[in-house]
């Protein structure tokens, strides 16, 4: 295989939740410029919904239109790559500040992946991994593991950030 050629991604979907809190994003077709098929990129995200679907959903409609609308328009390619990180961290950001803006009370994880060529680009944020498994047989954890119970690093963060990390015991409820 030339090392110019495009990779082949093959893709599917597995496990769904029961809850019904899980949205998934499948985009193989994506173009930096309208019309030209030589600017393909494929995304696929996921987004683990927690106390409802809203954030989820609202995530899934919303992401890739502000992570792409943070990148300047008319890029190289070699400029798009190299802008792509920062406008993941906007995309993140600004959707997350226009979701509380709606006054909800939902959540989601996200784990964001963006293949251009032989350049695979991964954001993540919670708990959802993201593994790449090549043809070759080489697997390769791209996301770090934010489950506070596994994660010392994750722990300290959050602590030095001022919150608090413990097991969230709720008792009581609706009784009849």
């Amino acid at each position: 295989m030339k090392r110019f050629e495009k990779p082949f991604v093959k893709y599917g979907q597995a496990a769904l939740a029961k809850k019904g809190e899980d949205y998934f994003l499948i985009k193989p077709d994506c173009l930096r410029i309208p019309g030209n098929a030589s600017t393909s990129f494929s995304v696929f995200a996921i987004f683990d919904g927690h106390n409802g679907i809203s954030a989820a959903i609202f995530a899934k409609e919303n992401l890739l239109n502000n992570v792409l609308s943070a990148i300047p328009q008319g890029a190289s390619r070699d400029e798009w790559l190299q802008a792509l990180p920062r406008a993941l961290v906007a995309g993140f950001v600004k959707t997350d500040i226009e979701f509380q803006q709606k006054g909800e009370t939902s959540g989601t994880t996200v784990t964001f992946v963006v293949i251009d060529g032989w350049t695979v680009t991964v954001a993540s944020v919670g708990d959802s991994r993201c593994i790449l498994d090549t043809q070759g047989g080489i697997i390769s954890l791209l996301t770090v593991d934010h489950r506070l119970e596994e994660n010392e690093e994750e722990r300290e963060r959050v602590t030095a950030s001022g919150g608090e990390v413990g097991r969230l015991n709720v008792f009581g409820g609706n009784e009849v």
